[in-house]
């Protein structure tokens, strides 16, 4: 028992250096691919500890702590670091995972999917595709019509009412 404890230890810890050597190296090479491009320090300035750790590390804010996981205003979710509309509140649904989900985005050009190997197995990672904030992850586990659960961090979104948009040409 020991041994294949052990054994899948050193796997997980081999395909997460594999894995993050990988992602650094893209990281770096798809940093001019945005629109909104700024330094680390730039970055830190604007965003909340928090923030910075989702949108611009990958991190991910524990189940059930964010502000909107269990949100149901009418209105539009946009990108917390440089407010691209991203999710309409009529493709919101609830899929207990504590993290708010959406079965498509609002447009497919204002998200970008990746590869994410950060946990040892590949994933669809989502990113904003305004400044490459990364958002969560998309799964084909969600609801009709799409099939797909967009996974998506609170930290990564603000919620704009409906009635307050400024613009509604966001589709």
């Amino acid at each position: 028992m020991k041994f294949y404890s052990l054994v899948f230890i050193v796997l997980i810890l081999f395909s997460c250096k594999d894995n993050s050597s990988q992602l650094q190296g893209q990281e770096k090479s798809d940093s001019n691919n945005y629109e909104i491009t700024k330094s680390s320090e730039e970055w830190i300035k604007e965003l909340n500890e928090l923030e910075y750790y989702v949108l611009r590390e990958a991190g991910t804010e524990l189940a059930f702590t964010g502000d909107l996981w269990d949100h149901k205003s009418d209105g539009i979710y946009v990108c917390r670091a440089c407010k691209l509309p991203l999710f309409d509140s009529n493709t919101k649904f609830k899929s207990g995972t504590g993290w708010p989900s959406y079965f498509e985005p609002i447009n497919k050009t204002n998200v970008k999917e990746d590869t994410d190997y950060k946990i040892g197995y590949a994933r669809t990672e989502v990113l904003c595709s305004r400044c490459g904030g990364h958002l969560g992850h998309v799964f084909e586990d969600g609801p009709k019509p799409t099939g797909l659960r967009y996974c998506i961090n609170s930290v990564s979104l603000d919620f704009v009412e409906r009635n307050k948009l400024k613009n509604t040409d966001h589709k």
